[in-house]
């Protein structure tokens, strides 16, 4: 089953959620579960498991170089979607930072004047965390690098092959709602919204609920810092209407609570606080009850 944990606006909780429910699922029958940091301009999950010294495999990218038969044609700059390519009276300029290596050009050029070369956009780093039932994996995007899908997809494609037969991925996705998201839950069973009770929250969670909708996604909601300020009141009381109304499924409230807080701060995971394991369980069962 592979799981995504979006949200829209950052800071929600994501990674608090997909750290903690990949270990309650790996504690319980000992499930083998990978984790997957897909937030690949930031990855932080890694910062809540060991310090063990993680595995690395260098990730490129492919984009076109232009070859002495060039005869400056300017086909390939009109082809180009994303004004990757300038051709002036003398040479041809490419920009590797907005390439999208469709390769358009390579296919319509007369001439056949492009070759392909690979350009490093990042890393993967992978370990078993505790045994080899967790698993964990991140994508970390080159400094400079703009481009956060081709190493999303390359990331995802690695979990799936160095890990096959797992039981559960979970995938931490980039906050948001372009791209790099769609990428990130574009092929998961399940989409889980993490949100909080607050105007921004809101917000973004009703953009994140469309996108899923265009997708076609099964997804559900996760309130955490339930009971911030006065959840039950103004924006948070409008949150929870909005999922009633709009038949949203509510798989679980983790609350505004000092002792979670506490935990985050230390970078510890919190399903050793007994109510947590049971929010988890719900939330477990919840989703199995959606597929």
């Amino acid at each position: 089953m592979k799981i995504s944990v979006a949200s829209g606006k950052g800071g929600t909780g994501k990674t608090t959620f997909a750290v903690n429910f990949s270990l309650f699922l790996n504690n319980k029958n000992k499930n083998k579960v990978v984790l997957v940091d897909l937030d690949v301009e930031e990855p932080d999950c890694h910062i809540f498991l060991n310090d063990n010294k993680l595995n690395t495999k260098e990730c490129f990218r492919q984009t076109p170089k232009v070859n002495e038969k060039c005869n400056l044609c300017g086909k390939c700059a009109d082809i180009c979607e994303f004004n990757a390519i300038a051709v002036t009276n003398t040479k041809v300029i490419i920009f590797p930072e907005l390439c999208h290596s469709c390769f358009a050009c390579i296919e319509m050029c007369p001439q056949n004047a492009f070759d392909i070369e690979n350009i490093e956009m990042g890393e993967i780093h992978w370990e078993n965390v505790t045994n080899e039932n967790l698993c964990f994996i991140e994508g970390k995007l080159k400094v400079g690098e703009v481009m956060a899908v081709p190493l999303i997809k390359q990331t995802k494609n690695f979990a799936s092959e160095k890990f096959k037969g797992a039981t559960y991925f979970i995938f931490d996705s980039p906050p948001g709602t372009s791209c790099p998201v769609i990428e990130a839950t574009k092929d998961s069973d399940f989409i889980v919204l993490v949100t909080e009770p607050t105007p921004f929250g809101f917000h973004d969670l009703k953009i994140a609920v469309e996108t899923m909708q265009k997708l076609k996604k099964k997804f559900g909601v996760v309130i955490n810092k339930s009971g911030i300020g006065n959840s039950k009141e103004s924006f948070g009381q409008e949150l929870y209407n909005y999922c009633k109304n709009e038949n949203i499924p509510i798989l679980g409230e983790i609350p505004y609570s000092r002792e979670i807080a506490e935990l985050y701060s230390r970078g510890k995971d919190i399903i050793t606080i007994p109510s947590i394991n049971n929010i988890f369980r719900k939330i477990e069962k919840g989703i199995t009850g959606l597929l």
